[in-house]
């Protein structure tokens, strides 16, 4: 089978860096650009020589159109905004979409499902092995124990993540809510001023110094404390998933993909 080409949306940031060096290194993927928002000094510079590694003779564009254009599928971590710009891009052309972006709101949502009647889009809060696995297990433990048992997650990440709680956290409550059989939008309480309300799923947000991520979902009982968590000390873990969901997404029809779909974790929950 020929060679993946993959391009990175907002190369020049750090998951972006991480992105670039990815898939330069994956066997069976090649990577053909890379954008960045007009006016940032990168354009026009190498990809490697951006990324940290030796001149890949691929320069960094400002034109999304053109990278989806040349692209078999386009890793995106970029901001809600672009991400919607970019899906309607990958619906034109039949590209396929991995988006790590979080913090979209409803009508952002709504604009990915549109863009997936069109193509594979592979979208989740989280693309690592570790958390999408964590996610199954909280949906399983969440189905088991009933409300007597309190739901609180809780996360931390580095001083400049813009949304909180974050993206995994909420993708986590989403979990234990499915397994609860409850709205998850009806239960989550993201900022507590008072006492909790029985069922709910309570959200702590941590930041601070370079954290790269660490979720701790706690359901706790009377007499007993049962904690889940999952630590991320390197970017490369969401490399890695993004990257594996590129590839296995080459063939798939047009759809809105998860994680969980990617891994063969769908059956699990």
């Amino acid at each position: 089978m020929a060679e993946m080409r993959i391009g990175v949306a907002g190369c020049a940031g750090r998951m972006g860096r991480m992105l670039v060096r990815e898939v330069a290194g994956t066997e069976g993927c090649r990577l053909t650009g890379g954008t960045e928002e007009p006016g940032r000094e990168e354009i026009g510079r190498d990809l490697g020589e951006v990324a940290g590694l030796e001149p890949l003779g691929v320069a960094v564009g400002g034109d999304p159109a053109v990278l989806f254009a040349q692209a078999d599928a386009v890793l995106d971590f970029t901001t809600p905004a672009a991400a919607v710009e970019h899906a309607a891009l990958a619906a034109r052309d039949t590209t396929i979409h991995v988006i790590g972006t979080t913090g979209l709101n409803a009508e952002q949502e709504e604009a990915l499902s549109e863009a997936a009647r069109h193509t594979a889009v592979v979208r989740a809060p989280n693309m690592s092995i570790g958390i999408n696995l964590l996610m199954v297990l909280v949906e399983q433990v969440a189905r088991t124990l009933d409300d007597g048992y309190d739901i609180e997650i809780v996360e931390m990440h580095h001083r400049h993540k813009l949304d909180a709680p974050s993206g995994t956290a909420l993708g986590l409550g989403r979990a234990a809510a499915a397994g609860r059989g409850a709205d998850f939008d009806e239960i989550a309480q993201r900022h507590r001023d008072g006492p909790r309300r029985r069922g709910d799923i309570g959200f702590a947000a941590l930041r601070g110094g370079d954290v790269v991520g660490d979720h701790t979902v706690i359901f706790a009982g009377q007499g007993e404390r049962l904690e889940l968590s999952h630590k991320a000390a390197d970017r490369r873990v969401y490399a890695q998933g993004a990257v594996r969901a590129a590839l296995w997404a080459r063939g798939k029809p047009p759809g809105l993909y998860s994680m969980k779909d990617v891994l063969g974790l769908t059956a699990a929950s």
